[in-house]
């Protein structure tokens, strides 16, 4: 006989008329997620097992020679480079209510704002770590004012798009509060919150922006909206069930699981949450990340070249992340800064004296140029260098 789960739906929980405290939790967790994914114009939560790990990949396709009629058509290379990682895995949370707060409080008040204070965290920590890794983006230059980080933040993301031939459709941009009021202050436009996250529609060709003080202040981010996927581990899963673990799950997407008890050794009632979400992006590379320098206080290199290697987008002052291509097993790094910054390259962890080589090794290089003025700001470039 198959062992029973013990991992109730909340359907099915609420049809026998059972556990309401742990039903509403899980209803109201994934309204507010389902609400949010279509705000940022994600697709359906993706499911996987415990464990997947998540990959954003760069490819790239070197076309073969065209060949003549009746011959044999030559195969196209394909070259797929992990650029970052992640394991999607299972975290568990517990909280507690004591009887000193039921007493001092009400059951209503203490029982529903501890619920409620749970969820948000929760939720609040899937976005915070979202935000971390949008941070990583690798579309990055400096801009002169708000308005101008946002529309080159999206005009980094379409370029990019355009020139991987592929369609991009509506862009997200996420942005500081701090920097979103300051610019708002002096604009006639609408901010609209959802599930505590606050945003503007159609910004400077944005669909949405979103306005977070997760974002450092003087960054500006954009993503495709089709480059965003919620993945999930399912509470609901029958090996997890299988350790007697009696969790409440809602709907066919049980993006958490919740349970209730009270616990006579502590006089405390204790609630557990179990979850596996992250979102994604695929394209760690098709993030912009546009710093905002209204002083213009952050230093710019004056030049910044690698022997005959071609730099993608070409050079610019304002523009801060490169890519390049090479079969050379060395190149010369050479970078000028303002008359009296300081300028150090390192190819990886090694130094690089302007003016000489740098040695590759094979797949991709990470060549970190910055650039130092005499008040202590920092201007950072990279180049990221595939050797093939």
């Amino acid at each position: 006989m198959p062992a029973p789960n013990n991992t109730n739906t909340a359907a099915a929980m609420a049809t026998a008329g059972l556990r309401p405290r742990e039903i509403d939790f899980v209803t109201q967790f994934n309204k507010n997620w389902d609400a949010l994914r279509i705000a940022l114009g994600i697709s359906r939560p993706i499911r996987k097992q415990p464990g997947t790990t998540l990959q954003s990949v760069r490819a790239k396709v070197t076309l073969a020679q065209s060949v003549g009629e009746g011959e044999t058509i030559n195969n196209s290379g394909v070259a797929y480079e992990v650029v970052k990682s992640k394991n999607l895995t299972v975290e568990k949370y517990k909280t507690s209510v004591t009887v000193e707060a039921v007493d001092r409080y009400g059951a209503e008040l203490a029982v529903e704002k501890t619920d409620e204070a749970f969820m948000d965290e929760l939720q609040a920590k899937v976005m915070g770590s979202f935000y971390d890794f949008l941070q990583t983006g690798q579309l990055t230059s400096i801009e002169g004012s708000f308005q101008m980080a946002v529309a080159m933040a999206i005009g980094r993301v379409s370029d990019k798009f355009k020139k991987m031939h592929r369609g991009i459709g509506d862009i997200a941009v996420f942005v500081n509060t701090l920097d979103a009021h300051r610019y708002i202050g002096a604009a006639p436009i609408t901010i609209q919150t959802l599930n505590g996250i606050q945003y503007v529609e159609n910004f400077v060709g944005a669909r949405v922006m979103v306005l977070s003080s997760d974002i450092p202040q003087g960054v500006v981010i954009a993503i495709p909206q089709g480059n965003i996927d919620l993945y999930y581990v399912d509470p609901g899963d029958s090996n997890f069930a299988k350790l007697g673990l009696n969790y409440v799950t809602q709907g066919e997407t049980n993006l958490i699981g919740f349970h209730a008890e009270g616990n006579y050794a502590n006089a405390t009632g204790d609630v557990y949450a179990l979850m596996g979400m992250t979102l994604w992006a695929e394209y760690i590379d098709g993030i912009a990340v546009v710093t905002i320098d209204t002083n213009n206080s952050i230093p710019r290199l004056a030049s910044l070249s690698l022997g005959s290697l071609t730099l993608s987008p070409a050079f610019d002052p304002d523009i801060t992340t490169y890519t390049a291509r090479t079969s050379n097993t060395t190149n010369t790094i050479t970078a000028t800064g303002g008359e009296d910054d300081t300028v150090v390259i390192k190819n990886g962890s090694t130094t690089v004296t302007s003016g000489n080589s740098a040695t590759w090794v094979d797949g991709e290089n990470v060549v970190t140029v910055t650039t130092t003025n005499e008040a202590g700001a920092v201007g950072t470039y990279k180049v990221y260098v595939t050797k093939e």
